[in-house]
């Protein structure tokens, strides 16, 4: 299988994924069946392309050319391969999750959930391996449409208006400001091409590469970057399967990916690095590390919390770019795959809880913990990666961060790395410690876990943290071709 048909697969599969669902809506085992047979194909295609080309930059494979410079190519390099192997695996592990949790909390429409959720892993798949940003921004769009359906899922006032957020705030960003940004690279360098080293050295001065990244990093609404990050907390009202597809597989993924395919490909960090037009964008980074921490800490319902949690974990990934140095940079690719195992972890919990309890609020989760050890587990499990202690996976994205903060004598930024672990800690353990130490006005006395499915994946995936923690060392080394010019 050469590398062009494989890409496609990984594409068209999920898509067939779609229609599958639609035409079996009413053959339950069946359709769910399917689809995890495809989820899985899917994944052993990605397998192979990273068997067939490891971890080098392969050559470009244009579709279609619309205009000079200007085409729907794709090829694969380290970074997006790492996104296609987190997506399509996860993608496995959240189907059996949506299963358990769909049926267990009696959720209507499943048949159009799930086609739902097999485009975006399409689109997501289009992303990786786009070759230039007109791709990108192409199955960017797609992945924000298709995943409206999912916000707006439960059809109550409250769920339409949070899609309706949602959809405003990432059309908006991608139109008003990132389309506007992609035109006016094209504009001044005549391609889009992803390339090593990037494409405005010698044709973008320094304040006209400030504005310019400033139009990207904003118009990346999905990297939630303050202020435009409303879109996120407001999705919290879709049913957890897609707060995992969020948080973890697909949305923000997506947009702090891209947000490192720009600071590598197209601006170069090198060029970043000389012209300072980073700097104001690890300043805000940094804000908004902290100050969605501060409020993550004020919030009682799980999934808001958590929501606000992510807000400040993606941005490190943001603040890896704008240290502009190749430790920060390869620390902001590492923490993509260790919050996405984290991170999914913590939101699957949160499920459980509500399938087994419907409680919401942790006030509500006093004592729980006994009822429920595997999920308060694996919760304990994936806070600590997402903390960034050791001998858990989260901890090295951090230590790489901060070694691209010390190489840069961007010492602040070490005390907003270490700040934000203890505001972590803050707003993470609590849950435990309320669920296993103390003694709520319910007596738990007997085991009252949620079904196989719905805490067997989280279980997983916390389990996974821990793997992470031994293989960091491969990832960096798989990801360091990014980050050497040739």
């Amino acid at each position: 299988m050469d590398l062009l048909t494989a890409i496609l697969l990984t594409i068209l599969i999920p898509s067939f994924g779609m229609l599958s669902n639609l035409v079996l809506r009413d053959q339950p085992n069946l359709r769910d069946s399917m689809t995890l047979v495809l989820a899985l194909i899917t994944f052993a295609i990605v397998l192979v392309i990273l068997s067939v080309n490891g971890n080098d930059i392969s050559g470009q494979f244009t579709l279609f050319e619309i205009l000079p410079g200007l085409s729907i190519a794709f090829h694969v390099e380290p970074l997006g391969l790492m996104f296609a192997i987190i997506a399509s695996g996860l993608w496995i592990l959240t189907h059996l999750y949506g299963i358990g949790y769909m049926r267990g909390n009696a959720e209507d429409n499943h048949a159009r959930f799930f086609a739902s959720f097999a485009i975006a892993i399409g689109s997501v798949m289009g992303i990786a391996f786009a070759s230039n940003m007109f791709t990108l921004f192409l199955f960017y769009e797609i992945l924000t449409i298709s995943t409206y359906p999912l916000v707006a899922h439960k059809g109550t006032p409250e769920a339409i208006k949070g899609a309706r957020t949602y959809l405003g705030i990432l059309i908006g960003t991608s139109i008003g400001f990132q389309l506007v940004a992609i035109i006016w690279t094209w504009t001044l360098t005549g391609t889009l091409d992803f390339t090593r080293g990037g494409i405005m050295e010698g044709k973008v001065g320094a304040t006209m590469a400030t504005i310019l990244l400033a139009l990207y990093a904003f118009g990346i609404g999905k990297a939630a970057l303050m202020p435009f990050h409303r879109w996120l907390p407001a999705a919290m009202v879709a049913p957890t399967p897609v707060s995992a597809l969020l948080h973890a597989v697909a949305v923000v993924k997506a947009g702090v990916f891209t947000m490192l395919k720009v600071g590598v490909y197209l601006f170069g960090i090198e060029f970043l690095s000389k012209t300072g037009a980073s700097e104001w964008l690890m300043w805000l980074a940094a804000f908004s590390i902290i100050a969605a921490s501060v409020v993550a800490i004020t919030k009682d319902n799980l999934k808001a919390r958590l929501a606000y949690s992510t807000i400040s974990q993606l941005s490190y990934i943001t603040l890896g770019m704008a240290l502009a140095t190749s430790l920060g940079v390869l620390g902001g690719g590492l923490q993509i795959a260790m919050h996405a195992v984290g991170k999914i972890t913590l939101f699957m919990c949160a499920g459980s809880i509500y399938v087994a309890t419907h409680k919401t609020n942790i006030s509500q989760m006093t004592g729980l913990g006994r009822a429920m050890p595997i999920t308060f587990a694996a919760f304990f499990v994936g806070a600590l990666s997402i903390i960034g202690l050791p001998p858990l996976g989260g901890s090295w994205s951090k230590f790489l961060l901060m070694a691209g903060a010390a190489d840069t004598g961007q010492w602040i930024m070490i005390g907003v790395l270490m700040a934000s672990s203890l505001l972590n800690v803050a707003y993470l353990l609590p849950l435990v410690a309320k669920g296993f130490f103390l003694k709520g006005d319910e007596l738990y006395t007997t085991r009252a876990e949620s079904p196989f499915l719905v805490w067997f994946p989280p279980a997983l995936t916390a389990f996974g943290c821990l793997l992470l923690f031994f293989y960091a060392g491969a990832i960096q080394a798989f990801l360091a071709p990014i980050v050497v010019i040739p």
